[in-house]
Order: C-alpha cells, then sequence, then structure tokens
C-alpha cells in the first residue's frame, strides 16, 4: 500500500536526517556513534541491493516499491545512493555494464565470484540460481532510474535518472555479447524501462531496437548453444512485438497514481 511506503520511506530519512526512530522497542539515532551515520548508509544500500538479488528476482513487480524508496532516498542522501552503486557494482559487474576478464594468476574461484557468482567452500552456485539473482539486481536499477518519489519536492533532476539507463543500453550493446547473460540483461531491462526511454528518447530509441533485432541479436546466436535459447527466444519475441506495434508496453507492476491513495 502506498501508505506503508509512505511509512517506510519516512522512517528511514529520518534515521539519516539524525533524528530518533523507534525500532523493536528501542529508539536508535545515527548521532550515538561518530560514525553512525557512514555505518546506516553502508548497511542500508547494501540491504537495498541484497532485495535486489532477492525478492525482486523472485516477484519481478516488487522492484518498483522499492526502487522509489531507494529513489526518494538517494535524491536527499546522496551518499547511500553512491554506497549502493558501489554494492550493485560489486555483486553485479553487468549493472557497469563490464564483463570482467580472467588475469594472470586469478585463481578459477577468484574469477567466478568477479562475474558475480556466489562461491562457497568452492562450491559455485549453479547457473540457474546465478541468473536469477543478475536478473534481479538489473531489474531494480532499471526502475530506480526512471522513478521519483512523488513527494519530493522535484526541484532538482533525477540523482540516477534515465541518462543513465541510456548510457548503459549503448555500452551493452558496445560488449562482445556472452551466452546466457547478455539475453537475459537486455530482456530485463528493456520490459522494465524500455517503455521509459522510447516516451524519452522517441526515434533514437527505435534505431537502437532495430540495431538489437538485426545486428545485434544474430551476435548473441553465434555464442549461444541450443540448450540456451530459452531466453534468446524471448527477447527476439519481445524486439518483434514492440517494432511491430511500435510500443513498448509498461512494465507489469508499475506503481500508478490510484496506488498511492491505498
Amino acid at each position: 500500500a502506498g501508505s506503508k511506503l509512505r511509512e517506510v520511506f519516512d522512517k528511514i530519512n529520518n534515521l539519516l536526517s539524525g533524528k530518533p526512530v523507534q525500532t523493536e522497542g528501542q529508539t536508535v539515532s545515527v548521532t550515538q556513534h561518530p560514525q553512525g551515520l557512514e555505518f546506516v548508509c553502508y548497511k542500508l544500500a547494501e540491504k537495498f541491493v541484497k532485495h535486489g538479488e532477492g525478492e525482486v528476482s523472485f516477484h519481478h513487480d516488487s522492484a518498483f516499491p522499492i526502487a522509489v524508496v531507494l529513489s526518494g532516498i538517494w535524491e536527499l542522501h546522496p551518499r547511500v545512493g553512491d554506497i549502493f552503486l558501489a554494492h550493485l557494482h560489486k555483486k553485479c559487474p553487468y549493472s557497469v555494464p563490464f564483463y570482467p576478464a580472467r588475469k594472470e594468476g586469478t585463481s578459477m574461484e577468484e574469477y567466478q565470484r568477479m562475474l558475480g557468482y556466489e562461491v562457497h567452500d568452492s562450491k559455485v552456485e549453479e547457473q540457474d540460481h546465478f541468473l536469477k539473482r543478475m536478473s534481479g539486481m538489473i531489474r531494480l536499477y532499471a526502475a530506480i532510474i526512471q522513478l521519483r518519489w512523488p513527494y519530493g519536492n522535484r526541484q532538482g533532476a533525477h540523482p540516477h535518472g534515465l541518462s543513465y539507463g541510456w548510457r548503459w543500453l549503448a555500452q551493452m550493446l558496445n560488449l562482445e555479447p556472452l551466452a546466457d547473460v547478455t539475453a537475459m540483461l537486455l530482456l530485463d531491462f528493456l520490459e522494465v524501462c524500455g517503455n521509459a526511454l522510447m516516451k524519452q528518447y522517441g526515434i533514437q530509441f527505435w534505431k537502437i531496437m532495430f540495431f538489437i533485432q538485426k545486428s545485434y541479436i544474430p551476435r548473441i546466436e553465434a555464442v549461444t548453444s541450443s540448450g540456451q535459447m530459452g531466453c534468446l527466444s524471448r527477447l527476439k519475441n519481445f524486439v518483434q512485438k514492440c517494432l511491430r506495434a511500435e510500443e513498448i508496453p509498461l512494465p507489469k507492476g508499475i506503481l500508478t497514481p490510484s496506488f498511492w491513495r491505498t
């Protein structure tokens, strides 16, 4: 509910503003310790990324309420946004976007961690689980860049707005595609903020969509084995449908004005 989201936002904002906040029967304040504010910014940013790789990866719609709160907090407390990006880029290098290369002397285990895989006792997580987590974080990022907290003063620009999404898309298409990962990330990103990018960039955006269809999808196909075609097929269908309809559908779960009256 919109009212519940406002409560959450106010509590986080009050905490970061140095006001005393009630939690689990205690009153806490960042002024109680010299590094209190820095610690809270760090843990809060980390928590938002965990929401992306956990909650959003299982429930795609949850990207929007989480993103709108973070967007508003970022606007008022830029330090949280900076640390959020640092956590996000470390956990999901594809959000830069960046495909780390294996350097000489780097162990396979260390390299897999650099690629975003979770490695415990030399056991690497399964590919499906890895892809799910990366998908959740990219969806959260794609939601953040298009949303603003509706109760802010809106005087300044969005602290990390759609121009960053445009840059991400352009840089992504300049990278050599990877099997599995590239098709999934492009589809996630376009499903969540394609509509917003279309409205903002118009004809330039459609040029990129044509490029994806004509040039980039064949390049993904060239590195994809027959057992990894699922995501690529979904990306192909999505791009084809959008080009045919000359329209990108609104993402599922987008927060409508009526949501804020709940």
